[in-house]
């Protein structure tokens, strides 16, 4: 009965996503809001509606460690993964605007989030923090809509429409966020009872099923963006979902949370430094280029494959534990971080030589 109340609870998610993204977007045309300004809010923030219902879920109901696993493990996951496959199929061009800006707000939110975390409680002072700079960054957002390109104009006009009616717009919210509700409420339930049943924490439930799960609309969402070559919606998409994943499902989920999420050590002590390093590792591999290669998306793949694998040994005390952590402590991330300081000063060392 479990599995079929999660296998539902993702189905519903994924679907009521699918129509609050679209009924959103043209209702937000129809009002004649940037076309910019609908792909890294409403499509982004859309998208991670599912970790938003989720989290809020558990918040409320005192499950503190699915709550805060959902988030950091979707930002793991959109990065690692879902631009991992996305860049695999196709190489990605990034546009400029997110390496200059909205990546390094993703990098700052994730370092605050460990700050707000380290007395071990994400409280409503800090989820409130955390909501009143998600409406800054929106505001910042419509102010530089105003240089926007006609090619991202005509991006987003393709692949969401500009045309719609208030009625049909407000129908596509109104089931999407009952989708989203009920999803919810079953995948939770569902994912407490596996951890119950499997013998192993509701954290690592939450950061692996759940996030995964809860992440399908951006995996979509990204890889059909990249298979049309729609390159600002396939990485602006991941950038905006995980900028809208810290500032506002932790944010609110902090806010209605009764005495705070509980932030256990283990996820101060590796997971949240673990989304850190991640959104890190985005500016030197946007910079080089500004292009995702197939090459770096292949290594991004393969560390979402050592970070779950890491997550499993962990939860099963597996013997093999300390030799895999010391493998990777001490040369994969080693060679990695050396081959991207390489490739950067390559990169400035070229430019330097462009002419202006």
């Amino acid at each position: 009965m479990e599995i079929l109340q999660f296998v539902l609870g993702l189905v519903f998610l994924v679907a009521g996503a699918e129509a609050l993204v679209r009924g959103a977007s043209r209702m937000a045309a129809v009002i004649g809001i940037s076309p910019l300004v609908i792909g890294l809010t409403v499509v982004a923030f859309g998208t991670s509606s599912p970790e938003l219902a989720v989290s809020v879920k558990a918040a409320l109901s005192g499950q503190a460690d699915i709550a805060i696993g959902n988030v950091v493990g979707s930002n793991i996951f959109n990065v690692l993964f879902i631009l991992g496959v996305s860049a695999l199929i196709v190489p990605l061009v990034v546009s400029q605007q997110l390496v200059r800006i909205d990546v390094p707000v993703m990098i700052a939110v994730s370092a605050v989030v460990l700050i707000l975390s380290l007395d071990a409680n994400f409280g409503r002072v800090d989820g409130l923090m955390m909501v009143a700079s998600l409406f800054l960054y929106v505001w910042f957002l419509i102010y530089k809509s105003r240089k926007e390109s006609i090619e991202v104009k005509a991006e987003y006009a393709k692949e969401f429409g500009i045309r719609g009616t208030w009625g049909r717009s407000i129908a596509a919210i109104v089931v999407g966020l009952a989708l989203l509700v009920l999803g919810s409420r079953w995948l939770v339930d569902s994912a407490t009872a596996f951890a119950r049943y499997l013998g192993i924490s509701e954290l690592i439930v939450g950061l692996t099923i759940v996030a995964a799960g809860t992440s399908l609309p951006e995996v979509v969402t990204s890889i059909v963006a990249a298979v049309k070559g729609e390159r600002d919606i396939a990485v602006g998409n991941v950038v905006g979902s995980n900028i809208f994943n810290i500032m506002g499902v932790l944010g609110l989920s902090g806010v209605v949370a009764p005495r705070g999420i509980e932030v256990s050590t283990a996820v101060i002590g590796f997971d949240i430094p673990v989304m850190i390093v991640v959104a890190l590792a985005c500016l030197p591999i946007f910079f080089t280029g500004n292009v995702i290669s197939r090459k770096e998306g292949a290594l991004l793949l393969g560390y979402y494959a050592a970070y779950t694998l890491y997550l499993v040994l962990a939860a099963s005390h597996h013997d093999a534990l300390p030799r895999f952590s010391a493998v990777m402590l001490y040369f994969a991330i080693p060679l990695t971080v050396a081959t991207m300081i390489i490739l950067v000063l390559r990169e400035t060392h070229k430019r330097k030589k462009e002419p202006r």
